[in-house]
């Protein structure tokens, strides 16, 4: 094989495709347990970023623009006016609040601060006590929240709705690194490209549903239009809460109706699962470890970059091109769709990259990352030099934006080859990093184009952006690996005295107790000596 490590006593992760083949364990090709968990996942993760996104289009219809004093917007005289209608016209709409651009701005970054501060925190829980109850506890409590948002709005002004919104944010705290948990309990790693690609595209798919339906009813929905956006993804929210509560467990040992081929499949393509110990987290060396801080920089790069497609291309567009692209909601949901749908090809092909025997992990990784991240790179300073050409420019945005889509099966699934047993940890070590990271992007922009928004001065803001890929991208094809870490090896663990309790879910378990309160198989380790190619 392609892939292969030194070690004796364990499966390796490596060998999962072969290993099934010739031993007979590979389940037949239907739809199995894990496939079910993988499909909860992804609606997890629609609802997670409808929840997040949802108030940014109810926010127009909640604040009554006219009664506003706003200051003179300067526009860009080098492009000539659109004849694509009155772009103001929305803003006509009286809605019941009169909040200043600024009080919005809080109403709409208080999500994004209760959000942050819960990743690490339930990145550390999800690995002493699980991840599911999490997971699941928190988007309910996300859910639950959304119909208290109208209420708090109405009754108690922006004070309140900042508060509930900040609530909300705190619920929706688990979702990645709790979902990052599971998917290293859950998922072979010849599966992981396109499963990490089809959850996490759960996001795009989320923005693309939500834009519109939100758009349409805050114009034609109950209790005033705007409150309904809240009770209707509340009520979805709730509703795939529970279900993920009832019908999900925490791993195959624990899922009491998982068929048992599928079990052992699962279990016996995990390297070290028959460990039910995890030892503690080996903090100084993934302090020392260039392969996480490879991951580290992707994903600073990645929010930074991404904030720069996603928030100021349109703002350029307005100003700039005088063309705004939220008054078309096909054009607006267009580059998440078109992300969303690459993603999940980049995935499938990266798997079959995998289990082909041509490419190792390390390098899937680098190419599906260097896709998702050079293609934007490049887009931003094509976009840049588009000039007054509207059709070319949203074109530039949505491929761009689509080739983002390679990160899925790079490095945003990379933390499950290289710690499967703190994979979630890491997640949520980088991603707080990350979205912190993010804020940058639209505080770097505003300064540069303020009181000046011409063609060459966005042309900076956006050359900046691309240089943050290119130079994270290019760290991470240095440094990054796609190997299983020597602090993760399962054999460089302590032995474990016996112990009457019952062992605790972790993230690599392979013996637990089942819901009928008897004791799952613990494996037997084979012996298989290879040399690395990582």
């Amino acid at each position: 094989m392609a892939e292969n490590r030194e070690r004796s006593g364990h499966v390796l992760v490596w060998e999962q495709a072969d290993m099934a083949t010739d031993e007979g364990i590979l389940p037949a090709k239907r739809f199995g347990t894990r496939h079910y968990i993988v499909f909860m996942l992804f609606l997890g993760m629609a609802n997670a970023y409808v929840m997040r996104t949802n108030m940014s289009v109810a926010i127009v219809a909640m604040v009554n623009q006219t009664a506003i004093e706003k200051d003179a917007e300067v526009f860009d005289d080098e492009c000539p006016d659109t004849d694509y209608g009155d772009d103001n016209k929305d803003d006509e709409r009286d809605g019941e609040f009169i909040w200043s651009t600024s009080m919005q701005g809080y109403i709409l970054s208080s999500f994004f601060y209760g959000y942050v501060i819960t990743q690490i925190p339930f990145g550390l829980l999800a690995k002493r006590y699980g991840a599911m109850r999490f997971l699941g506890w928190g988007m309910l409590i996300n859910s639950v929240f959304a119909f208290v948002v109208p209420v708090a709005a109405r009754q108690g002004g922006a004070g309140w709705l900042i508060a509930v919104r900040f609530i909300q944010g705190l619920g929706e705290g688990p979702i990645v690194p709790c979902t990052h948990a599971m998917l290293a309990k859950w998922i072979p790693p010849n599966e992981r490209s396109r499963v990490g690609s089809i959850v996490y595209s759960g996001a795009q798919f989320g923005t693309v549903i939500s834009m519109p339906l939100s758009g349409l009813l805050a114009d034609h929905g109950f209790d005033g239009g705007w409150p309904s956006i809240f009770y209707v993804f509340g009520i979805i929210g709730t509703v795939w809460s529970i279900a993920f509560l009832f019908t999900c467990h925490e791993d195959p040992v624990s899922h009491p109706r998982i068929r048992e081929d599928e079990k052992k499949y699962i279990q016996e393509s995990l390297w070290g699962n028959a460990s039910v110990h995890i030892p503690p987290i080996p903090w100084m060396n993934i302090a020392k470890s260039l392969p996480f801080y490879a991951i580290l920089l992707a994903h600073l790069g990645q929010n930074y970059g991404y904030e720069t497609l996603m928030t100021e291309l349109p703002t350029y567009m307005k100003q700039v091109l005088r063309f705004s692209i939220k008054t078309n909601g096909v054009l607006s949901a267009l580059p998440y769709l078109a992300m969303w749908l690459f993603s999940i090809v980049v995935g499938w092909v990266a798997d079959w990259m995998l289990t082909s025997g041509r490419f190792n992990h390390t390098l899937t990784r680098k190419i599906s990352n260097s896709i998702g991240q050079y293609g934007p790179a490049i887009a931003l300073i094509i976009a840049s030099y588009t000039g007054c050409s509207r059709a070319l420019t949203v074109a530039i945005l949505t491929i761009g934006v689509g080739l983002n889509g390679g990160i899925y099966a790079g490095f945003k699934i990379n933390h499950l080859d290289i710690t499967p047993r703190y994979a979630g940890v890491l997640m949520a070590f980088t991603n707080c990093s990350a979205n912190l990271a993010g804020l940058l992007a639209p505080i770097a922009a505003g300064n540069i184009i303020e009181g000046k928004p011409t063609i060459a001065q966005w042309r900076i803001v956006f050359v900046i952006a691309a240089c943050v890929y290119l130079f994270t991208a290019t760290f991470y094809n240095v440094f990054a690996s796609g190997a299983r870490q020597f602090w993760d090896d399962p054999e460089n663990d302590e032995p474990q005295k016996p112990s009457i309790e019952s062992p605790v879910h972790s993230e690599m378990n392979g013996s637990n107790v089942g819901s009928n309160g008897t004791t799952g198989a613990t494996l037997t380790h084979r012996t298989i000596n290879e040399q690395s190619s990582d």
